[in-house]
Order: structure tokens, then C-alpha cells, then sequence
């Protein structure tokens, strides 16, 4: 049967989609723990940032420890696709049931712990679950559902931080402020349950692990891979690394920004509606990317771009009303939303375009946010940030691995262990707020902690000069324009 003629395992592939759904949660559920976890043990803002570190480092050393491992064996095709991504949700459930000793010895490496647990069960998760949905049916949609699965995971990490601040804090009048750490107990006993019936349920599903391929055996000897001899793969593999970095830094580093006198002294307990919004910004973008995987008329198509934000804004707002959480602020927001649409529409399918153009959009919110003297409006260029963050994955990986033929697996490999930025460039950023407390008068008439957002604004200058520069080096090797699908990581 050829390509063309395979028919999406659509009962199969939602049963994978669940897998996408809780990278989301977890991810989101780390920048409500992480203000927590500064005011339980007293931390300062780059040591609160290890969070990010603990759980974004385990992708890398999950990617390398799988990739030693199948220099000696296949393990895919030795155990399965179905058992190998059961086995990872086993080692995240593992990771969950920790935090209830952590909770009960109230030690923060012992939480550190559990998060690189958690996240190394995810990086096994990662390696399985992307190429398992591309096989899912025919080759040529497979790119369209990784951009539905990427739609999923970013609805996970918009309600994230709304169900663990409920489940944390409480909601309405029952709504607390003092946290206990025995109160992290349950939301993670009831995660890692969750993880085990998934597991459970991948074991027992009728997912089926693609056909075995055979392995092409080469002889010549001077057919070596080095990353160096490609230019585009390795600025591209930087551009993974700062861009989910400056992904992470922005939120990660958000509700110390919020605490600041100069933001409202707003607590632990209220942060969850601006970490929802700028996950959910991140949700927003990836549903409009998503559109141009369809083959619609360019009327219904325009129509989608305004539509398709609309529904997920919704999404968003609903989602804080139902935890009772004052959204009035966040009814000024669809103007950064429509912003961002007038950029996409310029930005096309065009790899290179949309990235350098998303990537001065950022830039440009990040300086309005440290420039803008009405704070009330400096936090929404911030979280905007999520927005035009939000398509840039695909372009950069589209971009990164164009022109490698053959090696494009071993290409893809390194990008994915570059996603160590998210733990690496939040403590950066932490490092910076630090300074308030040597230095409370702060530096060009504000705070060190709202001056370390030019972490991020350094970041999207990066991710523009890929987008420019990255498509000159490919056509000097004779590749024409690369077209992005809009999907999301």
C-alpha cells in the first residue's frame, strides 16, 4: 500500500496524544512550584530556578543515556515501541511518588530529585512518542499530527497551573495563602497514579509499533558525520538551546518579577492566572500555526487565523473563571494576540521569514516591557513573549536539519539534546534578580529582577538572526526556501 493511501490510526493516535498532554501539565505545574518552593525553603532566585534546572537537564541526560544505549542495541525495535513508552511513564510515576518522602523530610534536593526523575521518564517519552505519531498513517501527514499532538500538549500546560493552584491553594473563599509542603502530597500521588494507568493503557492498547526497517550497512569509510561541516545544524542546535531556554526563563522568572513592589507584590497564590496565560499564549500561537496544515480556500484560511485564537483565548479565560480567579486585567490582551496575527500572516509558511520576524516581534515586546512605565501593561509585553515564541520550534528545526540527507536522524538527535537550555538560561536570568538583594536600588530606574528580562530580549535577537542568516548559508549550498508546517514543541 503506498504512502498516499494509509488512513490515520485515529483511535490509536488519541490514545498517544494523552502522553503530549501530560509533558504539558508537568511543565506548566513547575512555575507554580517554583515560588513555592522559594518562600518554603527560603531560596534565593537562582537557587529556586534549579527547578528548571533539575527537570530540563533529565531531557539531556535521557537523550544521551538512550543514545548510548542503541549503540549496543535497538531498544525500539528490541522492545517495542508500546512497552518502551510505558516503561518511561513507569519512571515518571516514580519520579511523582517522591515528592511525598521529599514533602514529608521538607528537603529541596530530594524535590530536585524527584523533578529529574519525572523528567528523565519524560525524555524516554519524548524519543518514543514524536516518531510513533509521524508513523501513525501516511508519511506525508505526519506532520500534521505532531502539530495536533503539539496543540494538545499546549492545552496541558494552560490548564496546568490553573488545576495545581487549586489543588495547592484552593479556590473562591476557601482560597488560603500559607502552603504547607504536606499540601504537594496529593496533586503528585494522584499524577503518578495517573501516569500508571496510562502506562497501564499504552501496555494494553492496540497501538501498533511500526514495521521493523533494516539497517543499510555503509562501507565507506570517508562518509562521516561532523556536525561542523554543517553550518545550519550546528547555530541551529544555539537556537534550540536559547530558544527553549528563553521559552522557560520567561515564566520561570515571571512570578519574582510580579512579586516586586514595583509589580503589585503579588503572592504565590495568584500567580497561576498569569502562568496560564502565558502558557496559554504559547497554546494561542500553535492553534493558528496549525492552520496552515489544512488545505482550505484562502478565505476560510484568514478566517481561521481570527477564529482559531478567538476559541483558544476562550479557553484560557474559561479556564480562570471556573477557578474563580479576577481575569478583568486579561480583557486587554487579544491586542498583543492580534499583533502577533498580523506577523504571522506576513511570515507565511516561509521558515526563515517567520523566524526572523517572530523573533524582532519578541525582541521588540521584551524592550517595550523593560522600557513601558505602567507596570500594569510592562507584564503583558512579557507574557506576550509566549506568543511569538510559540511557532518558532518547527521553523528552526526545519531549518537546522535541511540539506542533511541521510544524517538527518543523527541532526535530530542533537537538536533534541540541546532543549538542556531551558535549564541552563532560567539561572542566568535568576542570577540577575539576585542582584536586588545586594543592590535594592536597582539599575536605569528599575528593579534588577525587571531588568533580567533582557535574558529573553538577548534570546529573540538570537532566534531573528537565525531566521535571517540561516537560509543565505543554505542557499549557497544550492537549498531553495524551506516551508514550515506551524507545529509547536
Amino acid at each position: 500500500m503506498s504512502s498516499e493511501n494509509l488512513q490515520t490510526k485515529w483511535g490509536q493516535f488519541i490514545s498517544l496524544i494523552i502522553v503530549f498532554f501530560f509533558w504539558g501539565f508537568v511543565g506548566s505545574a513547575n512555575d507554580i512550584l517554583i515560588p513555592v518552593f522559594k518562600k518554603v525553603f527560603m531560596l534565593s532566585q537562582v537557587q529556586s530556578q534549579l527547578v528548571a534546572w533539575a527537570f530540563y537537564v533529565a531531557y539531556f541526560v535521557g537523550s544521551i543515556i538512550f543514545f548510548l544505549v542503541s549503540l549496543k542495541v535497538d531498544v525500539l525495535q528490541k522492545f517495542g515501541y508500546k512497552k518502551t513508552l510505558s516503561a518511561g511513564l513507569l519512571l515518571s510515576a516514580f519520579g511523582s511518588f517522591m515528592f511525598v518522602p521529599a514533602a514529608t523530610m521538607e528537603s529541596f534536593p530530594f524535590f530536585l530529585t524527584a523533578l529529574f526523575t519525572v523528567g528523565l521518564g519524560f525524555s524516554i517519552q519524548q524519543i518514543v512518542a514524536n516518531p510513533l505519531a509521524i508513523k501513525m498513517g501516511s508519511p506525508d501527514t505526519g506532520a500534521h499530527r505532531l502539530t495536533l499532538a503539539g496543540g494538545i500538549n499546549s492545552f496541558g500546560t494552560t490548564i496546568g497551573a490553573i488545576l495545581l493552584g487549586i489543588a495547592l491553594f484552593g479556590m473562591g473563599n476557601d482560597k488560603k495563602t500559607d502552603l504547607s509542603l504536606e499540601d504537594i502530597k496529593l496533586p503528585f500521588i494522584i499524577l503518578g497514579i495517573a501516569f500508571i494507568v496510562v502506562a497501564i493503557f499504552m501496555n494494553f492498547s492496540k497501538i501498533e509499533n511500526p514495521a521493523k526497517t533494516e539497517k543499510k550497512v555503509i562501507t565507506d569509510n570517508s562518509d562521516t558525520f561532523r556536525i561542523l561541516d554543517y553550518p545550519q545544524l550546528y547555530l541551529g542546535m544555539l537556537a534550540i538551546f536559547i530558544y527553549v531556554g528563553t521559552e522557560v526563563t520567561i515564566i520561570s522568572n515571571l512570578p519574582a518579577l510580579l512579586h516586586t513592589v514595583e509589580f503589585g507584590r503579588i503572592l504565590e497564590d495568584s500567580v497561576s492566572p498569569f502562568i496560564a496565560l502565558y502558557w496559554g499564549s504559547l497554546m494561542i500561537g500553535r492553534w493558528n500555526g496549525g492552520v496552515n496544515v489544512f488545505n482550505t480556500s484562502t478565505l476560510v484560511n484568514t478566517a481561521l487565523k481570527f477564529i482559531v485564537p478567538a476559541v483558544a483565548f476562550g479557553v484560557i479565560i474559561g479556564a480562570n473563571i471556573f477557578a474563580e480567579h479576577d481575569v478583568s486585567a486579561f480583557y486587554i490582551y487579544p491586542i498583543w494576540i492580534l499583533l502577533f496575527i498580523g506577523v504571522s500572516f506576513v511570515g507565511g509558511k516561509n521558515a526563515g521569514k517567520t523566524l526572523m520576524l517572530f523573533g524582532i516581534s519578541g525582541l521588540l515586546m521584551m524592550l517595550s516591557g523593560l522600557v513601558c512605565t505602567d507596570t500594569e501593561i510592562a507584564k503583558f509585553f512579557f507574557i506576550s513573549g509566549g506568543l511569538f515564541l510559540s511557532i518558532m520550534w518547527p521553523s528552526i528545526f526545519d531549518l537546522a536539519i535541511a540539506g542533511l540527507g541521510k544524517n538527518t536522524g543523527k541532526a535530530s538527535s542533537f537538536l533534541i539534546m540541546m532543549i538542556l537550555g531551558g535549564g541552563v538560561i532560567p539561572l542566568i536570568q535568576g542570577g540577575i534578580c539576585d542582584i536586588d538583594l545586594t543592590s535594592p536600588a536597582g539599575i536605569f530606574g528599575i528593579s534588577w529582577t525587571h531588568f533580567s528580562y533582557v535574558v529573553p530580549l538577548l534570546g529573540f535577537a538570537y532566534l531573528g538572526f537565525y531566521g535571517y542568516y540561516c537560509p543565505k548559508i543554505l542557499k549557497r549550498q544550492g537549498i531553495g526556501r524551506i516551508e514550515t508546517e506551524g507545529g509547536g514543541h
